[in-house]
């Protein structure tokens, strides 16, 4: 008597959807369904983490797109099985969809451009990138939208079709060893290989600065009223780089100071005429 009245609750219809009928134990079932995709997910997850051979941000990108695949898979699976035909479904709502389609075409654009960016790994977790003059560090790759910090130490949540759209640099695409560079003026009365040595050794001193390549320094420019020198130095610290260079400019001020070799600094001349 207890198992008929348990199975006329399962049985029990809680509403239709076209021919098929949605009783309590198919949402039972879909619940534990989901549960047990979650379940996958988090085991996927752990299996591709634990990989040495891939960097964290292959591990990222890959565990991302087998995410996705699970929720879009699992989707078609769990309708069927509790007896709802998706394909007919979407048949049903196909004007429903293209009114959506074109009210949301940006948001869908944002997707592809998800894909795109998770696909052809030209910007990954970690890449330090510049975009219309913004420096920041990837931190999420996601469907719709990326996150990254900024210099700032702000957090940005950008479209993805922002990513894709406008002309990128990535820093660290390929080595995350990047060339930076110093300006330095000094006076016209100062020793310019004097000048080039202090630089030269000052720079390769710092323990930040990689020594392959060497940093070098290069005689630029003769400006109105200095010297022109540029140091010429590659760092792993390409994020936090202007920190770098703030400190090697307090050194190389320090070291001008005690070689008597002065910076200079614009100067202008007034005339003033005496009417008398």
């Amino acid at each position: 008597m207890m198992e008929k009245s348990i199975k006329e609750i399962l049985d029990y219809k809680l509403f239709s959807i076209g021919k098929a009928n949605i009783d309590l134990y198919d949402i039972i079932f879909l619940v534990v369904f989901i549960i047990a995709l979650t379940f996958l997910t988090k085991g996927i997850r752990k299996l591709i983490y634990r990989s040495q051979k891939l960097d964290e941000s292959k591990k990222f990108t890959i565990f991302s797109l087998v995410k996705y695949a699970i929720y879009v898979i699992g989707f078609i699976l769990g309708m069927n099985i509790i007896g709802i035909n998706v394909t007919v479904l979407m048949g049903a709502s196909a004007a429903l969809l293209v009114g959506i389609g074109l009210g949301l075409q940006n948001i869908f654009s944002d997707f592809v451009s998800g894909f795109v960016l998770l696909l052809d790994s030209s910007i990954k977790v970690g890449d330090v990138i510049e975009v219309n003059d913004l420096v920041c560090q990837v931190r999420e790759i996601n469907l719709r939208t990326t996150t990254v910090l900024t210099r700032d130490d702000k957090y940005i949540i950008l479209p993805n079709t922002f990513l894709t759209k406008n002309n990128l640099i990535n820093w660290t695409h390929s080595d995350r060893n990047s060339r930076f560079d110093i300006q330095i003026g000094v006076s016209y009365n100062s020793d310019v290989n004097k000048v080039m040595t202090i630089l030269k050794e000052i720079t390769e001193k710092e323990e930040r600065i990689s020594q392959h390549p060497k940093p070098f320094v290069r005689f630029n420019d003769y400006a109105d009223s200095a010297l022109i020198f540029n140091v010429y130095f590659w760092t792993t610290d390409v994020f936090r780089v202007e920190n770098l260079k703030s400190d090697l400019r307090v050194k190389y001020f320090e070291a001008f100071r005690e070689n008597n070799i002065e910076i200079p600094f614009p100067q202008r001349v007034l005339h003033i005429q005496n009417n008398d």
